[in-house]
Order: C-alpha cells, then sequence, then structure tokens
C-alpha cells in the first residue's frame, strides 16, 4: 500500500519556508512514496513547480512534477521533460488541465492521453506516468460513460498508474474501480483524499471540481458554524472512516491533498497507524 502526497508551489519566501518545514514533518512521520508538486492553469506555476520539484528531488525524496496540456506545445513539454530528465526525476503526473479564463483553446495536446502518447515516444521507460481519474466523473465529461472511456485511453497510453479526484463516497471508487477493469484497464488507481479542515473552502473546492459532499457531511460541517475546532474533528473522523473503508476493501494507495499542511494528514495517517512508527 502505497502513500504519497500532493503540494503547490507557494508563492512568497513565507511560504516556501512553511512547506520547507511541512515535508520535513512528513518526511519523517509518513514517509511517502513520493510527492506530487502541482502546476498551474495554462503553466502559469511552471517556475516554481520546477523549484519545489528540484528543492525534494535534492533532499533525496521521490517527486512527482505535474505536467499539463493546457496552453503547451510540444517543444515546451519537451523542454520540461529534459529538464526533469537532467535532475534526475523519474515521475509524471500527466493531466489534461483546465483552461483559464480567456484562453480559448488547449494548445497542442487536447487529451492527457495524447500527452501520454508523447511522453512515452519522447522518453520511453523512463517516467513513471500517473494520470488523473474521476470516480464521481469530470464536470466538463459528456457523460459517465465517455469519461471512462477517456480514462481507458489514457492507461492504454502509457500510464503507470492514476491517481483520483478526490471523494467521500467510497462507492464510487469502488465502482469506477470496477468499471474501468472491465475495459481492460489493469493498473492500480490510488484513491485521492482531502482532509477537511475549513467548510467554505471544501464546498469552494468541490463545486468547482465536480467532487460530491454528501448532504449528511455538508449539514454537519455548516452546523458547526465558525467552530473550527469542531469541524476539524469531525473532518478527522470522516476521512479516517473513509481511508479505512478503502484500504480494508483493496484500494492500492492514499494520495492526500495536503494543501501544504500537515497536521490534519498526519492525524489521519496516525489513526490508521501508518506511517514510519
Amino acid at each position: 500500500m502505497e502513500l504519497s502526497v500532493e503540494f503547490f508551489p507557494p508563492k512568497t519566501p513565507e511560504g516556501e519556508n512553511k512547506l520547507r518545514l511541512v515535508r520535513e514533518r512528513f518526511s519523517e512521520s509518513l514517509r511517502p512514496a513520493f510527492y506530487s508538486v502541482t502546476f498551474g492553469a495554462g503553466g502559469s506555476t511552471q517556475s516554481g513547480t520546477l523549484q519545489v520539484v528540484s528543492e525534494i528531488h535534492a533532499a533525496g525524496e521521490s517527486v512527482a512534477p505535474h505536467l499539463s496540456c493546457v496552453g503547451s506545445s510540444r517543444d515546451s513539454v519537451r523542454a520540461m521533460l529534459h529538464q526533469y530528465r537532467e535532475l534526475g526525476v523519474r515521475r509524471i503526473v500527466a493531466l489534461r488541465g483546465d483552461l483559464p479564463s480567456g484562453m480559448g483553446q488547449y494548445g497542442e495536446f487536447s487529451h492527457a492521453n495524447q500527452l501520454v502518447e508523447f511522453i512515452r515516444a519522447e522518453t520511453g521507460d523512463w517516467f513513471h506516468i500517473d494520470v488523473a481519474a474521476y470516480p464521481e466523473t469530470h464536470p466538463q465529461a459528456k457523460s459517465p460513460a465517455s469519461d471512462l472511456q477517456f480514462f481507458v485511453e489514457k492507461m492504454k497510453a502509457g500510464a503507470n498508474s492514476a491517481v483520483t479526484q478526490y471523494f467521500f463516497n467510497s462507492d464510487a471508487y469502488f465502482r469506477f474501480v470496477e468499471d474501468a477493469y472491465d475495459l481492460g484497464v489493469t493498473q492500480p488507481i490510488i484513491a485521492g483524499i482531502m482532509p477537511i479542515t475549513n467548510c467554505s473552502q471544501l464546498l469552494r473546492f468541490s463545486d468547482a471540481c465536480g467532487a460530491e459532499v454528501p448532504r449528511w457531511i455538508r449539514l454537519r460541517l455548516q452546523s458547526f458554524g465558525d467552530d473550527t475546532a469542531s469541524i476539524k474533528s469531525f473532518g478527522e473522523d470522516v476521512v479516517t472512516d473513509l481511508c479505512d473503508q478503502l484500504l480494508v476493501t483493496g484500494a492500492p494507495g492514499l494520495h492526500f491533498y495536503s494543501l501544504n499542511q500537515a497536521d490534519a494528514v498526519l492525524a489521519i495517517a496516525e489513526n490508521l497507524n501508518l506511517g514510519s512508527n
């Protein structure tokens, strides 16, 4: 069973220092199999992504930069792949990404399967390639069936594994995995996990990415008002229970969307008796 953690590139020196301390806590307590580092819409955090990736790699940790189709040309992707390979990075998260407002087209790649094919053609088996999966269907998908078919095409294009969008309904994950395997997918599909620490932030993120917050969770969170301690305690219980269901039923790994915070993830991991001990 594999544990991994996602970061985003900080925008300030204070954020950089904080992330460094957060990563040290994860590395000491959880020892993730790898860290992933996000890549902003239209490549807006490209230099920040490279900086964080370089620092994590220099510290001897496995790291997977996100690489997005949006606004990317073959030449720009080729250059980034060369940079990461020169660094010694061996893992990539290949995504379509979302169009920033005002951008009318994706660039030379329309879908992530094309990006996966390109990475394989350019670099062979150098990179372990992760792709995204959407157990509750991508918000821009025409239908659940077409979304599932796009996922299958990404896996057949050469992906080694997938990481899901976060969810709070384990049945959605297991149904998606079963449907994907029925269509010939054999690679691991790692469950994406979002800790609950802030009600308004969670609901905003979830509405934007199409992740369903079950009504009972939404109502309980809203009932706490500004009581952040109760929100965090309730959230810890809910997500711990979700992770337990996933692990008991055979999920191959958990990928934590940390939002550059350590406390909630480490508390959940401790509840599950995960980590280096």
